[in-house]
């Protein structure tokens, strides 16, 4: 394995760590922050609240939170098993950041319920958008970095000329 695949590696799995434990960090924070209720930062814009979310995006798939945990442990491990492959930072970043949060979210769903059954805890309100939190910011990060890094990737192939290897 060269440099360039370990470095690439590191990258992905120190921003996996670091979007999981600021998730969790905050997760627990609002748990107890919020418990006696929401708190207006900016009113009518930006709410913090408690929220228990047995579903998925927007609380879709309700009935089948097994739905979601084997989506998400499905692309986890696709992730990991792929980690050192040859890549640039920018995807190594996109990749840890929808590997931290992924974890995240399942971290919730084992913990708070049955097997891979329990809620999931959303907690930023900002009242265009259904409450989440920052698992799904780093997924929603994540992917638009990782269409970005394909899309430069993509330019920059096309700008270099083939040499017909």
């Amino acid at each position: 394995m060269d440099r360039v695949a370990r470095r690439g590696a590191a990258i992905l799995f120190t921003t996996a760590a670091i979007a999981y434990l600021l998730d969790r960090s905050t997760k627990l924070w609002a748990e107890h922050a919020f418990a006696a209720g929401p708190v207006d930062v900016i009113p009518g814009v930006l709410t913090l609240r408690y929220v228990s979310n047995p579903g998925g995006a927007f609380s879709l798939g309700q009935s089948a939170p097994w739905f979601f945990a084997t989506a998400t442990l499905v692309v986890s491990v696709l992730i990991v098993v792929t980690a050192f492959r040859r890549r640039g930072v920018l995807t190594s970043v996109a990749l840890g950041l929808i590997l931290g949060g992924a974890l995240g979210n399942l971290t919730d769903r084992a913990v708070r319920g049955p097997g891979l059954s329990g809620h999931v805890v959303d907690f930023i309100d900002v009242h265009i958008w259904p409450v989440f939190n920052l698992a799904d910011s780093a997924i929603v990060i994540g992917a638009v970095l990782l269409a970005l890094a394909s899309l430069l990737d993509g330019r920059g192939s096309r700008a270099v000329p083939d040499d017909g290897a």
